[in-house]
């Protein structure tokens, strides 16, 4: 296959080009580095089947020659990230996935759109399933964000029914790994870099909001899998084993060996009091689950972000 993947500089956008090189596949990866990293692809360089574009993806897309498969992963995806870029984020949820679309459509390619669990807000419904239909707050900080993966699989659902094009839209639930950027602003990074800082981890709230973390190897599998899979409706890919943050902060400071605890600060506006994902589809339509504990994912992590840190 001859397959694009925007947002290719990003953590899971190079995860995929790797996945893909792997399989055989020609990989041509896009991205304006607005929150990606050359550091990320650095590795593929001179690789004979990557190719890279710098470019913009809410503007007109060339690529010369066919292609078999487009993966729609540009986005600003931490609340760092999208709450410094609000404009930027809605514009690549909506004129990015359009212009994507388009040239799907042009080039007969299969689309797999990078959605997220954020769709479904702070949940009503516990753990959550796709066909739950969330509780967004449309104006709030995190909105911007939200709104704009909801508008990209409702544009995507239309390419779908409107012009038949073949697509996918992958769900995805907190995932970590290498290439998290430090200040990403998530919870993994920030952990992390605090524990190997010796610092007190910050946890907002009381802590009893909850998470569930999947491995990135594990979640790449899940996306390649759908994308070689006939589900053009949305499926959830996460791990469904959830904990508490409070719990994960001293797994955290555990593993680590930090001993300066932890600190509280204020939940921030409209943080989702819950996150587990129901995937009884994916296992039943993509044979997937995940295979990374929590444990043997950190392990594999935090070295990672040691040398990041020059420790």
């Amino acid at each position: 296959m001859r397959v694009l993947i925007t947002g290719a500089a990003g953590f899971l956008g190079s995860h995929l080009c790797d996945r893909f090189l792997a399989e055989g596949h020609e990989v041509i990866g896009m991205d304006n580095f607005l929150t990606g990293h050359t550091a990320n692809i650095a590795h593929l360089a001179g690789h004979d089947r990557f190719t890279f574009i710098k470019h913009d993806v809410t503007n007109y897309i060339f690529i010369d020659g066919p292609l078999d498969a487009i993966l729609h992963f540009a986005s600003p995806a931490s609340p760092v990230d999208y709450l410094r870029y609000p404009i930027q984020t809605l514009k690549v949820g909506a004129l990015g996935t359009h212009k994507t679309l388009g040239l799907a459509k042009a080039k007969g390619a299969r689309y797999l759109l990078a959605s997220t669990s954020e769709v479904y807000g702070d949940p009503l419904v516990h753990p959550q399933s796709e066909d739950y239909w969330g509780n967004v707050n449309p104006i709030g900080p995190r909105g911007v964000y939200d709104e704009a993966k909801r508008f990209a699989e409702a544009m995507t659902m239309a390419y779908h029914r409107s012009h038949g094009l073949d697509t996918r839209i992958v769900r995805i639930f907190n995932t970590y790994g290498p290439r998290m950027r430090i200040n990403d602003g998530r919870v993994v990074p920030n952990f992390i870099s605090q524990a190997l800082r010796g610092e007190p981890l910050t946890v907002y709230g009381d802590g009893s909001q909850t998470r569930s973390f999947c491995y990135v190897d594990d979640l790449i599998d899940g996306i390649y899998r759908l994308l070689m899979s006939d589900e053009v409706e949305p499926v959830n890919i996460g791990n469904p084993h959830e904990m508490t943050i409070l719990q994960f902060a001293e797994l955290i400071n555990e593993m680590t060996g930090n001993t300066a605890g932890i600190r509280f600060e204020p939940l921030p506006v409209d943080d989702p009091k819950v996150r587990q994902p129901d995937i009884t589809k994916a296992r039943r339509i993509l044979g997937w689950e995940p295979k990374i504990s929590l444990e043997e994912g950190l392990r594999r992590t935090i070295p990672y972000f040691r040398e990041r840190l020059g420790l």
